[in-house]
């Protein structure tokens, strides 16, 4: 094997000169980096990497942790799940910033069932190895809610740490998620304003997902806002395709028990005007359920998802759902990794990236509709428990309600989800539930107020999201044609 001293010997130079020309350290002069030069392309030298990053303290190994979303059973996997994954798009997204610096990325997941600690005793496990973790990589991505904010704040106290699809509330670490309470916001709206659709029934995510979280309280936030609409019941699905499933079959057989009372003479009398699905994969579920039964959709029911995966346009009907970009969410989150890799003093950033309104015809808009709509920041607010208040709210395995069961005045009510309920995790003492949230373009490190769009951390410092963004406000719409 060749090594560094056969180079210098062949060169007839130092050890500490061949160090300096393949660095790029201190001046060489040119005859000689020639002659090193020469002598490595003679030998067949190879740099020995890791020796190379021992030198610079750097192992140039980001990590990323994922949440895997399970199934009712410990062993049971959804295929669409896996194959579709939201993490999927955000893992190109960090391949595409880290390949430019001939770094490698370090994956795993953590299953939802081994994130279920509310104690740092309980958390131990995840804590024991994402430390583990931690001494392999220079820095750590970290996916929605996967980890507890108590082992983050461990973390971040070891190494860089950025929280993808994250609590923007949370602080100790940097933060990149899409604005996903204004999208919500502007989907709902939609539904009850442009298509009078006011009986609601909401597909959620898991009650970990903090972008599941903010998505419900903007839905909440809407119907609260506007007099005669309710929400008549809610399903907690798991973000996958099979859970989706499930939320149909529950919803259609509650409403098949109650035909022929006094209430209803068709099955149709009994069900929403739309269901407001959480993300793609859950709205695909319902979808292909309700049209099995024979449900038309839009005709007889909307159905409206979030994220626009690409299997939502393939859809029939295509699906109306909330564009983030999800894929440069990973680059950002990417670039302020690495940004803080090399300035660990760096102080905690908060990035809000925008989102679109994507109408195809589920909502019912006319056949053919392919329309983006830029949506613009709503101010964040907590509302009230009144008309946001579910009817209904069941979570996969509970027998609290059983499929089938009527929905009667004399029934036992289950604690409703309200509106109030707050936006922030557990435990986390930085903003209040009522708090504005950041726009898109702002930023927060703690301590500091709210940042206006466009605004930087620092006076003189550059906006924190390039003009050359993906959903830049000058974006054309695409009337004809998906991306």
């Amino acid at each position: 094997m060749v090594t560094l001293y056969d180079v210098a010997r062949r060169a007839g130079v130092s050890i500490a000169t061949v160090s300096r020309v393949l660095h790029g350290q201190d001046p060489v002069r040119d005859s000689t980096r020639a002659r090193v030069r020469a002598a490595i392309d003679e030998l067949g030298y190879v740099p020995d990497g890791a020796a190379q990053s021992l030198a610079r303290n750097r192992k140039e190994v980001i990590g990323l942790v994922c949440v895997e979303h399970t199934g009712l059973k410990p062993d049971q996997y959804d295929v669409e799940s896996m194959s579709l994954l939201f993490y999927d798009e955000v893992m190109r997204g960090v391949e595409a910033r880290i390949r430019e610096r001939s770094w490698s990325l370090l994956i795993t997941f953590l299953r939802e069932d081994e994130t279920k600690g509310t104690t740092l005793a309980q958390d131990e496990p995840v804590k024991t190895r994402m430390l583990k973790l931690s001494g392999k990589v220079d820095g750590l991505l970290i996916g929605e809610g996967v980890v507890a904010p108590s082992v983050i704040a461990l973390l971040a106290r070891r190494l860089p740490v950025v929280v993808v699809a994250g609590e923007t509330a949370m602080r100790g670490a940097d933060v990149v998620s899409a604005d996903n309470w204004s999208g919500a916001h502007a989907l709902v709206t939609h539904l009850i304003d442009e298509h009078g659709r006011r009986r609601l029934f909401h597909v959620d995510g898991p009650a970990s997902a903090p972008d599941a979280m903010a998505r419900r309280l903007a839905m909440e936030s809407v119907i609260e806002a506007r007099p005669g609409t309710v929400l008549t019941g809610s399903f907690t699905g798991r973000f996958t395709v099979h859970s989706g499933g499930e939320a149909a079959e529950w919803l259609l057989a509650d409403a098949e028990a109650a035909v022929g009372t006094p209430a209803a003479t068709a099955l149709t009398d009994m069900l929403p005007d739309a269901i407001i699905c959480a993300n793609d994969q859950m709205a695909i579920g319902v979808l292909r359920t309700l049209t099995a039964h024979g449900i038309r959709v839009p005709q007889d029911i909307a159905v409206v998802g979030f994220d626009d995966i690409f299997p939502a346009s393939l859809c029939d009907p295509p699906l109306t759902t909330v564009h983030q970009a999800m894929r440069y969410i990973g680059e950002r989150a990417c670039d302020r990794l690495i940004e803080r890799i090399g300035d660990p003093s760096l102080r905690p950033r908060v990035e809000v990236l925008p989102t679109e309104l994507v109408l195809r015809s589920s909502c019912g808009c006319p056949p053919g509709t392919v329309a983006r709509r830029q949506v613009t920041p709503v101010p964040r607010r907590q509302a009230t428990p009144s008309k946001a208040n579910s009817k209904r709210h069941v979570s996969p395995g509970s027998s609290s309600l059983s499929p089938g069961s009527a929905l009667s005045a004399t029934q036992p009510a289950l604690p409703p989800l309200t509106a109030a309920t707050p936006a922030l995790s557990p435990g986390s003492s930085s903003l209040s539930p009522g708090s504005p949230p950041l726009a898109p373009g702002s930023s927060l490190s703690p301590g500091n107020p709210p940042l206006a769009p466009g605004s930087s951390l620092s006076p003189g410092s550059s906006p924190l999201y390039p003009t050359n963004s993906p959903l830049s406000p000058t974006q054309p719409t695409l009337p004809t044609s998906e991306r």
